[in-house]
């Protein structure tokens, strides 16, 4: 039984190779497993807390590699989504000299972003302690209102419910 349910984005982090370099300068990347409730949940499985992910990713060898890295953690997949109509969001990531983190998204859709609230089942969260989600599921609908909808359903059925203001400007319109 998954005692908490990470929702939200999964993506493909290409984190440069080169500390102290923007990604202007970066020439070389590697890829890695990244969205914040992903990480929460593979970090959870690894403290040896069932940990499930709802998301959406894209039927693509991107989307199928999250898929494999979760499974590989421990982490429930069963509510993990394949979308055909927008690939596996990517962000690339550097650390400049200063220490601050350089990135650029490329989500215009991606798949995260189309989960709808169609997908969104009261049962989803049967046995569940804790709910977890973050601010990147809030920027834009369909999944906003997915988002608004599955925490709905947390508090009415007495879920503790887990925020991560995981503030990206940049992918916010306005």
């Amino acid at each position: 039984m998954t005692d908490v349910l990470c929702f939200g984005e999964a993506l493909i982090d290409f984190i440069s190779r080169s500390p102290g370099r923007s990604l202007v300068e970066s020439e070389l990347f590697e890829k890695s497993p990244g969205g914040a409730p992903l990480n929460v949940a593979v970090g959870l499985s690894r403290l040896d807390i069932e940990s499930g992910f709802m998301g959406k990713v894209g039927q693509d060898p991107f989307g199928q590699f999250l898929e494999k890295t979760l499974l590989a953690n421990g982490v429930d997949t069963s509510r993990l989504l394949f979308s055909d109509q927008a690939k596996t969001g990517l962000a690339f990531v550097s650390l400049r000299a200063e220490g601050e983190r350089d990135f650029s998204f490329y989500r215009d859709p991606a798949a995260d972003m189309l989960l709808h609230p169609a997908d969104i089942h009261p049962e989803m969260l049967s046995g569940l302690k804790i709910f977890h989600f973050g601010s990147i599921s809030t920027i834009s609908d369909p999944i906003r209102s997915a988002t608004e909808k599955i925490v709905q359903i947390a508090q009415e059925t007495g879920v503790l419910i887990s925020f991560d203001p995981n503030l990206r400007l940049n992918l916010w319109p306005d």
